[in-house]
Order: C-alpha cells, then sequence, then structure tokens
C-alpha cells in the first residue's frame, strides 16, 4: 500500500484534509475550483460522492445542492450531511465546514456566517468559506460586509486570482470602484482566465460610463467562457448586451439573448431571472421581444411557490405576468402571505419592508396599471440592496420607473432621471434619444439637438 494511502492530503489551496486517496482528493479540487472559478467541473463532486464515504466529499456534495437555488431545502443535501456526520476522523476545518451545511439546512443564516468565519480566522486559505459568507452577504444586501471579511484573508490570497477576484467585486458593490478595478487587474494578472474578475471590471467599466471599453474588454475574454457554469457563463453575456445597449445596437444585444443569455440552462434560477432582466431593457431600449416572453413562461412556472431570493422571486413574478401564466397571480399572493409574516425571518422582513412594494410594481406594470406603479414603487426604491442583487442589476427597477414616467406623461420627472444617468454615461444611446424627445415635446429645441448630436 502506497503512503498516499496512509497519509491525509491537502487540497489545491493547501489546506489540510482527511481525505487518503487522490482520486477522492481529485473531486475535492474539482468542487473547489469550480465554485471559485464558475467552472463547469464543480458537478463532478456529485459523481465522486457515489463512490467515495469521505466526510468532506459529501460535505461538499452537499454545500453544491444548497447553492443550487431550487427554492426549497434540496433533499439531496439532507442526504450528503447524513453521510458526512458518518464518515470518520474529520479534521477541526472539516466539522466547521459541516456545521456550515447543517446550519444552512436549517435556515440558521447568522449560525453558518459565524461557523465560517470561525475557518476563515484559523484557516484563511479556505476560500470556499470566504465565497459562501460573500454568497449570503450579496443575496441580502451586505456589500460592506462582502469587503470586510476578505480581510481575514489578505496574507492568504495575495498570489491567489480567485481571491482578488473576489475582493474585486466587493469593493465595487461598495462604490470603491478604484479599488475594485486595481484588484480586479491583480487577479487577471494573476490568471488572465479569471471570470469573476473579468465580471467585476465590466461592473467598473458600465458604472463609469466606459461603455465602448467594455464591450470591448469582454469581446477578447469571451471565446474563453464556454467551460463557465451556466450562470456566469449566461451573465457575462448579459453584461455585454448592456453595453451594446448602452452603445444604440440593441439588435447586438437581442441576438446575445437568444444565443447566449437564454441558451444554456433554463431551468437554474439566475439565468431565468438573467433572461426577465434583459427582455424589459430590450424593451425600454425599443426593440420588439415578440414571443419571447411566452417562451419564458414554461420554465418560470415551476417558481410559483419560490420566495427564497426576493431578486430573483421579483424577476420570476414579472416574466409570468408579462406570460400571461396564472402562476403569477399565485406568486404574487404566496409573496403576499409572506411579507405578512411577522415571524418569518429576515426573508419575510425583506419581503415586508421592500420587496413587497416592488412586487406590486412590478405586477402593474406588466398588466399595464401604470397609475399603480409609482404609489407602489417610490417608497421603497431607497432600500433596495435589501433584496439582494448588484447595483447593475437593480437599476432594472429605476429604468422601470422611468418607463412609467415617461409613458405617463411625467416629464419634469423624468428629465430629472434621465440627466442624473447621462451624468455617468453621456453618450448612451437610448437616454439621449429619450432626452431628444422629451426636450422637442417640450418647447426646448436647442437642449434636443444637443442629445441629438450624441447619437451615432
Amino acid at each position: 500500500m502506497t503512503d498516499t494511502a496512509h497519509k491525509a492530503l491537502r487540497d489545491c489551496l493547501g489546506n489540510t484534509t482527511s481525505i487518503h486517496t487522490p482520486e477522492a482528493l481529485a473531486g475535492v479540487n474539482d468542487f473547489i475550483l469550480g465554485f471559485l472559478g464558475y467552472n463547469k467541473r464543480i458537478v463532478k463532486i456529485l459523481d465522486t460522492a457515489k463512490i467515495y464515504s469521505d466526510g468532506l466529499v459529501h460535505i461538499y456534495a452537499g454545500l453544491l445542492w444548497m447553492l443550487s437555488e431550487t427554492g426549497d431545502t434540496p433533499t439531496a443535501a439532507r442526504q450528503h450531511a447524513h453521510q458526512a456526520r458518518l464518515a470518520p476522523a474529520l479534521n477541526d476545518r472539516e466539522r466547521l465546514l459541516l456545521s456550515t451545511l447543517e446550519y444552512w439546512l436549517e435556515d440558521d443564516m447568522p449560525a453558518v456566517l459565524q461557523c465560517l468565519k470561525d475557518i476563515l480566522q484559523l484557516w484563511p486559505h479556505d476560500f470556499i468559506a470566504l465565497k459562501i459568507h460573500q454568497y449570503d452577504d450579496f443575496n441580502n444586501g451586505r456589500a460592506l460586509d462582502m469587503l470586510r471579511v476578505t480581510e481575514l484573508c489578505l496574507q492568504a490570497g495575495a498570489q491567489n486570482a480567485h481571491f482578488h477576484g473576489m475582493r474585486a467585486f466587493a469593493y465595487e458593490q461598495c462604490h470603491q470602484l478604484d479599488h475594485a478595478e486595481r484588484a480586479a487587474r491583480r487577479a487577471l494578472a494573476l490568471d488572465p482566465r479569471e471570470a469573476w474578475a473579468q465580471h467585476a471590471l465590466a461592473h467598473v467599466m458600465l458604472t463609469q460610463g466606459r461603455i465602448e471599453e467594455g464591450a470591448a474588454f469582454l469581446n477578447a475574454q469571451a471565446q474563453g467562457w464556454e467551460d463557465l457554469t451556466s450562470f456566469l457563463y449566461t451573465h457575462l453575456w448579459w453584461h455585454k448586451a448592456l453595453f451594446h445597449i448602452s452603445l444604440g445596437q440593441a439588435e447586438t444585444a437581442l441576438h446575445i439573448y437568444d444565443q447566449h443569455c437564454w441558451a444554456r440552462d433554463r431551468t437554474f434560477s439566475q439565468d431565468q431571472a438573467g433572461a426577465v432582466s434583459l427582455l424589459l431593457r430590450l424593451e425600454f431600449a425599443g426593440v420588439e421581444t415578440a414571443a419571447r416572453w411566452q417562451d419564458l413562461g414554461p420554465y418560470l412556472a415551476q417558481r410559483k411557490h419560490d420566495v427564497s431570493q426576493p431578486f430573483l422571486s421579483l424577476h420570476y413574478l414579472y416574466g409570468l405576468l408579462r406570460a400571461g401564466r396564472p402562476e403569477g397571480e399565485e406568486l404574487l399572493q404566496t409573496i403576499r402571505q409572506l411579507a405578512a409574516n411577522r415571524n418569518g425571518g429576515s426573508t419575510a422582513a425583506a419581503w415586508r419592508e421592500v420587496g413587497l412594494g416592488l412586487a406590486e410594481a412590478l405586477a402593474a406594470h406588466a398588466q399595464n396599471r401604470l397609475h399603480d406603479v409609482l404609489p407602489q414603487l417610490d417608497p421603497v426604491l431607497g432600500r433596495i440592496e435589501q433584496i439582494g442583487g448588484s447595483h447593475a442589476q437593480r437599476d432594472l427597477f429605476e429604468q422601470l420607473a422611468l418607463d412609467t414616467l415617461l409613458r405617463t406623461g411625467q416629464d419634469g420627472r423624468a428629465q430629472q432621471v434621465l440627466e442624473g444617468r447621462r451624468r455617468y454615461t453621456p453618450d448612451d444611446v437610448p437616454a439621449n434619444h429619450t432626452l431628444a424627445q422629451l426636450y422637442r415635446r417640450n418647447g426646448l429645441e436647442e437642449l434636443a439637438q444637443e442629445a441629438q448630436a450624441r447619437l451615432p
């Protein structure tokens, strides 16, 4: 028998494991590199778990199921947690990882976050713990926590591209754009394929109005996206589509929707939300989306009771209503019921304080009850970060408010919004096109011509 059969092995991050076979370790490393790099190899841990009984293998398989965003607690995740509990000789770090999984199964997220912090304080090279912490922070609008937790790994992550990618996105969500760009470029210097850093840099360029540069940057990276998980593959193309919309190339963005954004895993939550978001943005840019809403409907229908993540559920709701599906009304009723629950924890609070108003506004817009939109939307926009999602993603709700203002003849408010948007993206084609029309119908021909001159 070889020495490796007796000796515990280290994972690809340098963390000691309780695993004794290279084959089981390969599955663990596939999960680590797949999760951190958004690579399709992540799913190999499920096949590894069918063969090996090592506790860490089953912990990671369980965590993968918890990250699958099915809208409920996956039975398979509980089974893997049970298998991990039966496995002998977990080390101290792995026991904390198992506790993380078990607390998550019970929806005790404060305990999950404490376990993750305990891991990072003792084993700062465990970037899986860091990534999961940031995942929960992001979904609950805690941008500062996303950044703060990276401080526990500064020395350990100094030469790790994935770490700098995580730190870059956290900086961006905290509006620290210069820091975000430096961190992203540090990640890409270490590994030009680091897709989360590419994503963070795309956010920076979009926010700073560097539209042509952003489109060119993502165009240069796109050939390396084929091995990415469905989420990041479609999401990077989604970002590229936003640049094209801003450049006045909406038909190119529609092509991206058809060929990339709604062309991978149509059952996955993030792909569904991204498709709804991009379709609506395309309509705001004047593009005819034809039967694409109806095409979304059957996939979104499975989400009719999924209110686990408000940001995602709001997209399901709008898509279902635009598709004319009865499941849209069922989902809206489920949201109303949860928001009325005063004992439902943080998710119910997010629905009650912000999400319900957004849901009612979205429903009114989808059903063309335009005068009912802003009374619901205005009071909650100032706290919209509570529902999760990024700045770029949540901008959809600002655009919906703008569309409502324009369609209800509220030119005064609309002009203020449009000029505020143009401050960051002076040559945005949809904004300038709309401002030219707005100024012209208000008798301000000089300003209309100035806006018109910015169009390609």
